[in-house]
């Protein structure tokens, strides 16, 4: 969370988080392993954090402020994209549907909400994950990024290294380490 709060005020300032986030570990041992910005969800981040206010007479601020700012990512992400783009007249392909990379878990994936979100906002919306195999509405990879205007790595697998494309892409995670400005 505290990772996705300055990729957020980074972006917003028109600066790389990725590239201060390496500035920040250069040198430095002890911000070595700040994590990069993304998605995080998965069960066990709500599960854990609920379990923790209740231990603690529902007294958990700071797990329930790290869920609001996971949360709100994909709206962030979004709300960015409609700054830069008239989604509404675009086909918006999102890859990777799992909640984390090299991963077929599809639970509490925050790529489902960009989706959601997303569906709103542009004229059309099309999702791959080489994983994921339990939602029939997935279409291959290649079909998606040819399909699509704008392309945004909702999940950091691996493969995605390797995407070649003259598309836009939103990749918050870094996976082609272009950056991670929006």
């Amino acid at each position: 969370a505290a990772a996705n709060q300055f990729y957020m005020m980074a972006n917003d300032r028109g600066l790389d988080f990725e590239r201060i986030r390496k500035g920040l570990a250069q040198d430095y041992p002890r911000a070595a392993d700040m994590p990069g910005a993304g998605f995080a969800a998965g069960p066990c981040l709500f599960k854990d954090t609920m379990q923790l206010a209740a231990f603690n007479n529902n007294n958990f601020a700071l797990g329930h402020t790290a869920m609001t700012i996971n949360e709100g990512l994909p709206l962030y992400v979004v709300h960015r994209l409609e700054q830069r783009f008239d989604l509404s007249s675009m086909t918006v392909g999102i890859l990777g549907m799992a909640f984390k990379g090299e991963s077929d878990d599809i639970r509490s994936s925050l790529s489902y909400k960009l989706k959601r979100i997303l569906e709103f906002k542009a004229d059309k919306v099309l999702c791959a994950d080489p994983y994921v195999t339990v939602d029939p509405n997935l279409l291959p990879q290649d079909q998606v990024i040819a399909r699509s205007d704008l392309l945004v790595i909702a999940t950091p697998h691996p493969e995605y290294r390797r995407l070649e494309t003259d598309k836009p892409v939103a990749d918050i995670w870094n996976v082609l380490g272009t950056g991670v400005r929006v």
